[in-house]
C-alpha cells in the first residue's frame, strides 16, 4: 500500500482518507481485506515484506493500527480482539510481584478482571480515588509501583483526570502511566501530547461507532520500552489478535470518526442541560457542565467538546431507575456506548459488584439523532 498523504495532513484528513494509503497493485482507494493466515516465501526463502503469519503480520490490521498511531500521535499501535483484551494486556505484560495503581472509577471489566486474577499473577493493586493526584502520589511515594492505570472521563461517572499531572506523578516515581481514553477519543484528548506513556481504546465504541465490531487498541509514545516489547509478546503468544474483517471495519468506522464526535458532543451537551434544570433529576455527571466539579480540567485537556457520555440519578434506587429506561423509545436500551444510535441503560444492571455506582444511575451515550427528537424522549420519560 502506498501512502499519498502529505506529513502536514490534519488528523480530520488522516482519519477520512486512512492515511490515505491506496492499493499499489490496483490503484483501488480502499485496501483490500487480506483473509490470508499466512505468508509464502520467496525463491531465496525469505520472508515478503518480514510476512509470516497473520497472527502478528497482517496488512488490514497494519493498515488499521497505523491509522490509529497517527490519530494518537503515538510510535506505535496494536489492536485486539476486544476492548477487554486491549485493557489487560498491560497487566499481562508486567512481571510476577510488579505493583499496579488503578483508579477506583473505570471501566467495570478491568476492576473485575483484577479483583479475580491480579493475585494469582502475582500483581499487587492500590487503588486511588479517580482524579484524586494527592492519593495517587502517596502511592507513588512507596517507590515499588510499576504502572498507574486511569481513564479519563472515567466510566460511568465521568470524573475528569489531568493526565499531565498524573503523568509527572507517575514518571517521578519511576512507573508508566497507561490511561483509557475511549470516551474522550483522539478527537477531544490525545494523552501521549500530555505526557502519557500508553493510550487504551475499546475500539468497539467510538472509534468504530456503529454498535457492529468488537476490537482494542493500545498506542504508545516509545516503542523501545520493556513494558511494550512485553504487550507485544503477549499479543503474540497469547493471541487476542483482530480479525481482518473487524480491523477492515475498524478502519472504514474512522473515517467519519470526527465528524460523529462533534455531532455527539453537541447532543450530549444539550441533553446535560436539559436533565440539569430537571425537576425530576437529583444529578446529572457530564463535564461540559460548568458545575461538573472537572469542567475546569476538561476545558483544557478536552479539544473541542466533552463527549457523547453522560450519566444522570433520579429519585429513588434500582427500580425507580429501571422504570425510566424502561420508557425509552428514541432512546435505545442496550449497553455499550459510542455508536450513532443514542443508547440508555440503568448501569449497575451491566456491572459487576466490584463497583460503587449508584442504583439510581442511569448512563447515557448520545448518538447522531436528531436532538430534539432525543429531548422529547427524555421528557415523556421523566414526567
Amino acid at each position: 500500500m502506498v501512502d499519498k498523504l502529505p506529513k502536514s495532513a490534519h488528523p480530520e484528513t488522516i482519519a477520512a482518507q486512512a492515511l490515505g494509503l491506496t492499493d499499489e497493485a490496483t490503484g483501488s482507494i480502499v485496501p483490500g481485506i487480506h483473509l490470508s493466515t499466512n505468508y509464502e516465501r520467496d525463491e531465496n526463502y525469505d520472508k515478503p515484506q518480514d510476512r509470516s503469519y497473520i497472527r502478528d503480520q497482517g496488512p488490514t490490521q497494519q493498515h488499521c493500527e497505523q491509522v490509529i498511531a497517527a490519530l494518537e500521535g503515538g510510535a506505535e499501535a496494536l489492536t485486539f480482539s476486544s476492548g477487554i483484551a486491549a485493557c489487560t494486556a498491560p497487566f499481562h505484560a508486567l512481571k510476577h510481584g510488579a505493583r499496579v495503581a488503578v483508579s477506583r472509577t473505570i471501566y467495570h471489566g478491568v476492576l473485575t478482571w483484577l479483583e479475580i486474577f491480579a493475585a494469582d499473577r502475582g500483581l499487587g493493586v492500590d487503588y486511588f480515588d479517580a482524579g484524586n493526584l494527592d492519593e495517587l502520589s502517596a502511592i507513588i511515594a512507596k517507590g515499588d509501583t510499576r504502572l498507574v492505570w486511569l481513564e479519563t472521563p472515567a466510566n460511568p461517572s465521568w470524573v475528569v483526570t489531568d493526565i499531565a499531572e498524573a503523568a509527572k506523578i507517575a514518571h517521578g516515581g519511576g512507573a508508566v502511566l497507561a490511561v483509557d481514553s475511549t470516551a474522550a477519543t483522539p478527537v477531544l484528548t490525545r494523552p501521549i501530547e500530555l505526557g502519557a506513556d500508553i493510550v487504551c481504546h475499546s475500539a468497539t465504541k467510538f472509534l468504530s461507532g456503529h454498535s457492529d465490531v468488537i476490537a482494542g487498541a493500545l498506542v504508545t509514545a516509545d516503542t523501545s520500552t520493556e513494558l511494550w516489547q512485553r504487550i507485544h509478546d503477549h499479543r503474540i503468544y497469547a493471541g487476542p489478535i483482530l480479525g481482518s474483517m473487524e480491523a477492515y471495519l475498524l478502519t472504514r468506522g474512522m473515517k467519519t470518526l470526527f465528524l460523529r464526535v462533534a455531532r455527539q458532543c453537541e447532543n450530549a451537551m444539550a441533553v446535560a442541560r436539559y436533565l440539569h434544570t430537571h425537576a425530576n433529576v437529583e444529578a446529572v455527571h457530564y463535564p461540559g457542565l460548568q458545575s461538573f466539579p472537572g469542567h475546569e480540567i476538561a476545558s483544557h485537556q478536552m479539544k473541542g467538546g466533552y463527549g457523547g457520555m453522560l450519566s444522570y440519578q433520579v429519585p429513588g434506587g434500582r427500580d425507580e431507575a429501571i422504570a425510566r429506561v424502561l420508557r425509552a423509545g428514541v432512546f435505545k436500551r442496550a449497553t455499550s456506548l459510542g455508536g450513532v444510535e443514542s443508547l440508555m441503560e440503568h448501569r449497575k444492571s451491566s456491572e459487576s459488584n466490584v463497583t460503587t455506582t449508584p442504583e439510581n444511575l442511569i448512563r447515557v451515550s448520545t448518538g447522531i439523532e436528531h436532538v430534539d427528537d432525543l429531548l422529547a424522549d427524555l421528557e415523556q420519560m421523566l414526567v
